[in-house]
């Protein structure tokens, strides 16, 4: 059941390469390449071009969250810098700034706060993927 929840959260990615499971509190710096789930608890900072996944159990407390893209459906108490997308699902709950080229924000979410997208990147990213075609 668990697993099956995992695959149906991931956002454009294949397989999770670290996962902290409900029931877990950490803190700490967090720094990964590929997918990182969240499910628990977590306090400090988390740094990746990759993608980050907040489960509908977690509880984040950071200052600033600088990353590729986020999926949210838990709790999210910082800032967050996403340089592809930010997601906040319908249990998604922000509590802080957001910057990000793309944002989706599903009926039932919070987001309590500022948000800047930075249009300047938001316009550049198509003609870098038609340059790697």
């Amino acid at each position: 059941m668990k697993e099956d929840r995992i695959k149906d959260q991931s956002i454009e990615s294949g397989e999770l390469t670290g996962f902290l499971d409900e029931g877990t509190d950490f803190s700490g710096d967090m720094k990964f390449s590929g997918t990182m789930r969240i499910d628990g608890k977590y306090e400090g900072k988390i740094k990746s071009d990759s993608t980050l996944i907040i489960g509908e159990s977690a509880d984040i407390k950071v200052d600033t969250i600088e990353i590729g893209s986020i999926s949210i459906n838990g709790r999210i108490e910082g800032n967050i810098v996403a340089k592809e997308k930010v997601e906040i699902h319908s249990r998604g709950r922000v509590y802080g700034s957001i910057k990000t080229p793309s944002l989706i924000i599903d009926d039932g979410a919070i987001l309590q706060g500022q948000c800047d997208m930075d249009q300047k990147v938001a316009k550049e990213k198509p003609a870098e993927e038609v340059k790697k075609k």
